[in-house]
């Protein structure tokens, strides 16, 4: 199933995609696309849905970001071999943690605004994670049952603010407009391998990032299980899983982002986001 939220910032929808990829509009159902609603049970009640019944949504809608009300926004760094050699780090013996500020968060096709003093904005595919139920202290056996689904993600980095600026990642990671997700939350039972699936994005047109998670050094159900040693994991919480080689930090030379420019990315079977920069 295909979840996602429509209409203007702060008065989103709550909605799905039905089998023609019409959206369909679920507020008579439920009251928005959230944690409460990722729970295995209300989940399982929007499945068993004929959204054929459900108003039709007019084309041309804002799509806003596929989760309402997310708790924590984690992210992990360096989870591709070849993008840690690019980066000219070591490769981690275990995952690399990371956050972003939730008021990161925008919708997929919501413009990436340029920082104040920004001379560094970068681009990164992800994959994300979304938490379906509560996980503490969970086997990577146990962690798929915590999972509702998945989505594309473009954790968007200012590289000066990230490295050059202290040693926390955290300032170049979570500025306003730096975590699109979405279209869509696609949950689980429609990607039954997340660890295996082709990703890419274009600037301007051009092709820099074309990788698979299945090069993922850790897998999202370890992950899951990993960071359940640390936090509980709630349900509607974010977590993204790294990106593939082609970042403008490892351009030879290094290339960023200006205004103007336009964004493309996108996950075999989780949508497309597209976003142009804009100033302050």
């Amino acid at each position: 199933m295909k979840l996602l939220r429509f209409g203007p910032v702060g008065q989103e929808k709550p909605g799905a995609l039905d089998s023609n990829g019409e959206i369909r509009d679920l507020s008579a159902v439920c009251s928005d696309i959230d944690g409460a609603v990722l729970q295995p049970e209300s989940l399982a009640r929007l499945q068993a849905l004929d959204l054929t019944s459900l108003p039709l949504v007019p084309k041309g809608v804002r799509i806003g970001p596929c989760v309402s009300k997310v708790g924590k926004f984690i992210c992990i760094g360096l989870n591709y071999a070849d993008h840690a050699a690019e980066s000219n780090m070591p490769i981690p013996e275990e995952p690399e943690v990371f956050s972003k500020f939730t008021s990161a968060i925008s919708g997929p096709n919501d413009p990436i605004i340029k920082p104040k003093n920004s001379d560094k904005l970068d681009w990164e595919v992800e994959l994300a994670i979304v938490i379906g139920k509560d996980a503490s202290y969970i086997s990577e056996a146990e962690a798929v049952a915590h999972i509702a689904g998945y989505c594309v993600c473009n954790d968007v980095s200012e590289r000066t603010f990230q490295l050059e600026r202290g040693n926390q990642w955290d300032k170049g990671k979570g500025c306003d407009s730096f975590g699109p997700i979405g279209p869509y939350l696609v949950t689980t039972d429609d990607i039954p391998n997340p660890n295996n699936l082709s990703m890419w994005l274009e600037v301007n047109g051009k092709r820099f990032q074309d990788g698979s998670t299945k090069t993922m050094i850790f897998q999202p159900a370890y992950i899951v299980s990993y960071l359940s040693q640390f936090t509980t994991l709630q349900a509607g919480d974010i977590v993204t899983t790294g990106t593939p080689p082609g970042v403008g930090l490892g351009q030879k030379p290094p290339l960023y982002l200006n205004v103007g420019d336009k964004v493309t990315l996108g996950i075999e079977g989780l949508g497309s986001q597209q976003q142009v920069v804009q100033s302050v």
